[in-house]
C-alpha cells in the first residue's frame, strides 16, 4: 500500500479570479444600464449597492453579510403572503 500524501495546496486566485472579474464587470454594466434608464432608485438596485459596500470588510464573513443584507430582518411570521415568489431583496 503506497504512503498517503496530502493534496497540494490549490491557488484559489488562479481558480477564481477570472470568473469573479467577469461577474464584477457584468454587475458594473448592469448598474450603468439601470442608471441610464433612470431606474437606479429601485430598492433592489439600492440593495445591490449596499451589498457592494460590504465587500471591503476585513473579516472573512462577506458572503454571510451580503446574503443577510438582502434578507428580511423581521422575526414575526406574516399572516398571509402579499405575493407569490421572491423579489431578491428586502423592501423596507
Amino acid at each position: 500500500m503506497p504512503d498517503w500524501t496530502p493534496p497540494t495546496q490549490v491557488n484559489l486566485v488562479d481558480l477564481g479570479f477570472m470568473d469573479s472579474r467577469s461577474k464584477l464587470i457584468d454587475l458594473a454594466a448592469f448598474l450603468d444600464r439601470v442608471q441610464r434608464a433612470g431606474q437606479d432608485g429601485d430598492f433592489r438596485v439600492q440593495a445591490l449597492k449596499n451589498a457592494l459596500s460590504l465587500l471591503s470588510q476585513k473579516q472573512p464573513q462577506r458572503a454571510r453579510d451580503v446574503l443577510l443584507s438582502f434578507s428580511d430582518p423581521s422575526t414575526e411570521p406574516v399572516a398571509k403572503a402579499a405575493m407569490q415568489g421572491a423579489i431578491g431583496a428586502y423592501k423596507n
